[in-house]
């Protein structure tokens, strides 16, 4: 983390509130930052703010920690000695591992979009580019943490409005299909490529969308129902789904970004009953 200006960044807590127990008797929260000061002053103000702060330097000490800790949410710089964050981070989302669900930040000087999107394509939830406020980092913490207390309640919400067509409703789009009742994208070789709830309900936006802009408040609006809904999250959502998608190249093909306006779906769609 840049040295200027952050300990009176990180140090400035005074109008920040204790978290809400009643929501969350504790939260772990795993820091891993090779910077020892701000380390420390991570643990110390997140511990102020009734936090429960865990500091480790390297991919060793983490995962060493996720052995012995019970942990809510990583906090993961990227630039760390040996194996860096984003190595790190596909390491945690790997399927099958008990990690793969924990909330990750990553905390990160590179303020490049190329080097944001690889991030978020990797399985991180959101990100802050150094210096930040401490205040911007808690309440990032704190939505993530809203988010996954909960998600059989958006679970149920999401399947109230994917279910308004027969489940052998089939549509197609580039060298995928998707089995409206199934929730399953499959590819040619019929892979089934299982979506979160969310994964779903963006896909189906674009299919319903195809070869349209479809803008970011339209995104917002259609993902309404989540209580930590903000600008950013629509990023967090389209890169895994172009990853469900194979998709996540520099040049996406089938998910187009349009600079300032919002995404496109590339490619026409047709659908199919039985």
């Amino acid at each position: 983390m840049e040295n200027a200006g952050r300990a009176d960044r990180l140090a400035d807590r005074s109008t920040e509130k204790p978290m809400d127990r009643s929501d969350k008797a504790v939260a772990d929260i795993l820091i891993v930052e090779d910077d020892t000061e701000i380390s420390e002053l991570l643990e110390e103000n997140l511990a102020a703010l009734g936090f429960h702060a865990v500091p480790v330097h390297d991919s060793a000490g983490m995962f060493a920690a996720l052995e012995k800790e019970h942990v809510d949410l990583v906090l993961l710089d990227i630039m760390l000695p040996g194996e860096d964050g984003l190595s790190i981070c596909r390491r945690l989302r790997a399927p099958g591992t008990r990690w793969e669900h924990i909330p990750v930040i990553f905390l990160t000087a590179l303020g490049e979009l190329t080097d944001r999107v690889v991030g978020l394509e990797l399985g991180a939830d959101d990100y802050l580019v150094k210096p930040f406020e401490l205040r911007e980092l808690v309440a990032r913490i704190r939505a993530l943490l809203r988010r996954a207390a909960a998600p059989a309640s958006a679970e149920r919400r999401t399947l109230s409005w994917t279910l308004p067509e027969r489940s052998t409703t089939i549509w197609r789009f580039g060298p995928w299909r998707i089995n409206v009742g199934g929730r399953n994208l499959i590819d040619e070789q019929d892979v089934i490529i299982s979506l979160s709830a969310m994964e779903y309900r963006l896909l189906m936006l674009f299919l319903q969308h195809p070869q349209q802009l479809v803008s970011r408040e339209t995104i917002l609006e259609h993902m309404a129902d989540r209580s930590d809904s903000y600008d950013r999250s629509i990023d967090v959502q389209v890169s895994r789904l172009r990853a469900k998608l194979r998709d996540s190249g520099r040049n996406p093909t089938l998910i187009r970004t349009m600079r300032g306006d919002g995404y496109m779906l590339a490619v026409a769609v047709t659908r199919e009953s039985s």
